[in-house]
C-alpha cells in the first residue's frame, strides 16, 4: 500500500473492537424499550428467540440465560457434574468458564492449545484422561472450529460427555454442519464482543429432549433480571454504538474508556468472578427486550458472517507471505471469525503500530482471560506452555461490519512494516 494513502486513510477512522455487531436498527429497538419499558423483562420474544436460535444451530432445543457462563453452569449441573468429577478444558480461555466448572464442585483440568488454531490439543487431552474425567469441553477459539471427528472419536473411546464452548463461534461450521450440534450440548454467548450482541446474554442448546426438559426446569428457577439492569444494558448498547462509529471513535475514545471503567454502565464480569469467587447474583434469565435484539440480529447473521469471512480472507491474503502466525483452520471447516488472531513476535510493538488505525484486541493476555491471577482458576504456571506463549504474543484484528476492506489492508500493511523491524 502507498504510504501516503495509508496515512490519509488512518487519519479519518479508528476501528473499535466493539460496535460493529450492532446496527442502527438495533439501537432504535433498544430506544423503544427505554422509552416504553412495558414488555422489557417478560414477553413472547424470549420463546421465539430460543426457537430461532435452535434452528440456526441445527438442534431441537435452546434455553436462554443472562450469560453464556450461566448456560454452562446449568448444563454441568443437569448432567450430574459435581464434586470429584474432572472436566477437561483448554487454555487460553476465560476465567468465567473455569468458574462455572468450579462452582459445581468439579475440577477443571487444563489442556494446552494447538499453535495453528489455538484450539484444544486433543493428543494432550487424551493423556490427561483419568477415571474421574466426566466431560470434554471443547472451545472453538475465535470461531475456528475444532476437529470434531477427532473430538467425538476421543469421547466415544473414553465414555466422555462432549460439551461445545461456542461463545466465539455462532455460525461456524465443520464439514457443513453448525458447531454446537455435535456434542451432547453446547453454550453460546451474545455478550457485547461476540458475533451478535444483546450486551449480555447466553444460550444453552441440545438435541437431547431429556436434558432440554431439565434445562427448562433450571431456567425456571433463575430469577428475572431487575429492570434497572436491563435498562443499563440497553443504554450501553446504544451509547457504544455511537461512540464506536469509526469517524467518531478517534475523538470519543476517552469517553468510551471512561464509561467502560466506571459505572453507571454494567461490566460483563464482576470483581468476584475475576478472583474465582461466585458473585451474589449469578443464575439469571434473559430479558424480553434482549431477546428482541437477538432475534433481529439472527435475521442478518448471514450477512454478518459473510463480511467477517471476507475481512479474514483479506488478512490471510496480505499476511500470508510473512512470518507472522496465522490461523490454519481444519479442512472442510468454515470459521465464524469473531476476531482474526495473529501471533506476533512483539505484541507491544504490534499494538503500537496498529493503534492509529484500530484498537487492536489482545484476547488473550492470560491463559485465563481477565483473571486477576490464573491461580484463582486452579491453573498451575508452566503446565500449558503454548497457551502461555499465545497469551504473550496474540493480537486480534477486527472483522466486524464496521471494518471495511481498506481498513483490513491498512492493518495488514502496518503489521508487515514491523515484522522485521529490530
Amino acid at each position: 500500500m502507498d504510504t501516503r494513502m495509508h496515512h490519509t486513510w488512518k487519519n479519518g477512522r479508528l476501528i473499535a473492537m466493539l460496535g460493529g455487531t450492532v446496527q442502527g436498527r438495533d439501537c432504535l429497538t433498544a430506544l423503544t424499550y427505554l422509552v416504553r419499558p412495558g414488555a422489557m423483562i417478560r414477553g413472547a420474544a424470549i420463546a421465539e428467540y430460543e426457537r430461532a436460535f435452535a434452528r440456526q444451530v441445527g438442534v431441537a432445543f435452546a434455553q436462554s440465560f443472562a450469560s453464556g457462563r450461566v448456560a454452562l453452569f446449568g448444563l454441568l449441573n443437569q448432567l450430574g457434574v459435581g464434586p470429584g468429577d474432572e472436566v477437561l478444558l483448554q487454555v487460553p480461555t476465560h476465567i468465567v468458564v473455569a468458574n462455572a466448572i468450579r462452582y459445581t464442585g468439579a475440577i477443571p483440568v487444563y489442556v494446552d492449545c494447538r499453535p495453528d488454531t489455538w484450539n484444544m490439543d486433543l493428543q494432550q487431552a487424551r493423556r490427561l484422561i483419568t477415571p474421574k474425567t466426566k466431560v470434554l469441553l471443547v472451545q472453538h477459539t475465535f470461531g475456528i472450529p475444532n476437529d470434531m471427528d477427532e473430538v467425538l472419536a476421543l469421547s466415544r473411546k473414553h465414555g466422555l460427555i462432549v460439551l461445545e464452548d461456542c461463545v466465539h463461534a455462532l455460525g461456524a461450521e465443520y464439514k457443513g454442519r453448525p458447531v454446537g450440534s455435535f456434542g451432547r450440548a453446547a453454550f453460546f454467548s451474545t455478550e457485547e464482543t461476540k458475533i451478535i450482541s444483546t450486551t449480555m446474554g447466553g444460550m444453552a442448546v441440545t438435541d437431547d429432549a431429556a436434558l432440554a426438559a431439565q434445562m427448562l426446569r433450571f431456567q425456571s428457577t433463575c430469577p428475572w433480571p431487575p429492570r434497572h439492569r436491563v435498562f443499563r444494558y440497553l443504554l450501553k448498547l446504544v451509547m457504544y454504538y455511537f461512540l464506536t462509529e469509526p469517524r467518531v471513535h478517534r475523538y470519543a475514545r476517552a469517553i468510551y474508556e471512561g464509561l467502560g471503567n466506571r459505572m453507571p454502565l454494567p461490566r460483563p464480569t464482576v470483581k468476584d468472578e475475576l478472583m474465582g469467587l461466585r458473585p451474589k447474583v449469578y443464575e439469571q434469565r434473559l430479558s424480553n427486550a434482549q431477546a428482541v435484539l437477538g432475534l433481529r440480529q439472527l435475521r442478518t447473521l448471514a450477512a454478518n458472517l459473510a463480511h467477517r469471512r471476507m475481512i479474514a480472507d483479506l488478512y490471510r491474503r496480505d499476511l500470508g507471505n510473512t512470518s507472522l502466525g496465522l490461523p490454519r483452520p481444519p479442512e472442510q471447516s468454515t470459521p465464524a471469525y469473531v476476531r482474526y488472531p495473529v501471533f506476533v513476535p512483539d505484541r507491544q510493538k504490534a499494538v503500537a503500530a496498529l493503534k492509529s488505525l484500530a484498537v487492536p484486541g489482545t484476547w488473550f493476555t492470560s491463559v485465563l482471560e481477565e483473571a486477576e491471577s490464573p491461580e484463582y482458576g486452579g491453573y498451575v504456571a508452566g503446565s500449558c506452555p503454548r497457551a502461555e506463549e499465545a497469551a504473550r504474543h496474540l493480537v486480534n484484528l477486527p472483522t466486524h461490519q464496521r471494518a471495511c476492506s481498506r481498513d483490513a489492508a491498512a492493518l495488514a500493511a502496518a503489521l508487515r512494516m514491523i515484522e522485521n523491524t529490530p
